[in-house]
């Protein structure tokens, strides 16, 4: 029996929408902690969030080649993963991971053979590892911005890698997603909003139930 898919909503701003993520069963939420995303929510909203999810559903903290400082304040709220979307090494992905003692997720852009090649070099110093979209030449942020990226590149993946997909995922195309990649779960953020970092409640509720189904 294979384990159940993990569905993670990521951007979460508000204690409605988490209240939303909950109720229709995901299994993760995150929040943005990034000064140029839409989806930033400070620390002090984060400490909030994550006290009224504790013991119902996973946290996640998204940060952005984080110096130790941020590290430390993010990690010292308690979520349970911290996810890396910048451009850490696995060097640093490891560091970051012995000072955070916080599970972590390490978020790797794939737009071409090479992105595929570089992701083995993670697989040891990351707990988990999401494949997202690579962002477009001159995005001012990183991850997919709401596009998919070509998922037959990940047929050169090393099959034994788990690994969870993003990118550009929209309750219409993730069942579809599943089947063709079969990751062992998804993350969305863009694909359950009605515009950048406003969640749709009956969106969520419809990637979830469609997820469920394909997984």
């Amino acid at each position: 029996m294979a384990d159940p898919l993990i569905i993670k909503i990521c951007g979460i701003k508000t204690p409605e929408i988490l209240e939303t993520v909950i109720a229709s069963g995901a299994d993760m939420v995150g929040f943005m902690h990034f000064s140029r995303s839409p989806r930033h929510v400070s620390i002090e909203e984060i400490a909030t969030l994550i006290s009224e999810a504790r013991g119902r559903i996973q946290t996640c903290v998204v940060l952005v080649n984080p110096d130790n400082s941020c590290v430390a304040e993010v990690a010292a709220l308690g979520p349970d993963w911290i996810q890396l979307h910048g451009p850490e090494t696995p060097h640093r992905v490891e560091a970051i991971r012995a000072e955070a003692g916080v599970e972590i997720m390490k978020a790797l852009p794939i737009g071409s053979a090479d992105d595929v090649a570089h992701v083995a070099a993670f697989v040891d110093v990351a707990d988990s590892i999401l494949l997202d979209a690579k962002p477009p030449k001159g995005a001012d942020r990183p991850g997919g911005l709401g596009e998919t990226f070509d998922w037959s590149l990940l047929k050169a993946l090393d099959p034994s890698i788990p690994f969870m997909l993003s990118g550009g995922l929209t309750p219409q195309t993730v069942a579809d997603a599943i089947s063709s990649v079969r990751p062992y779960g998804v993350d969305v953020s863009s694909g359950v909003e009605t515009a950048p970092g406003v969640k749709d409640k009956r969106l969520i509720e419809a990637f979830i139930r469609n997820a469920r189904a394909a997984g």
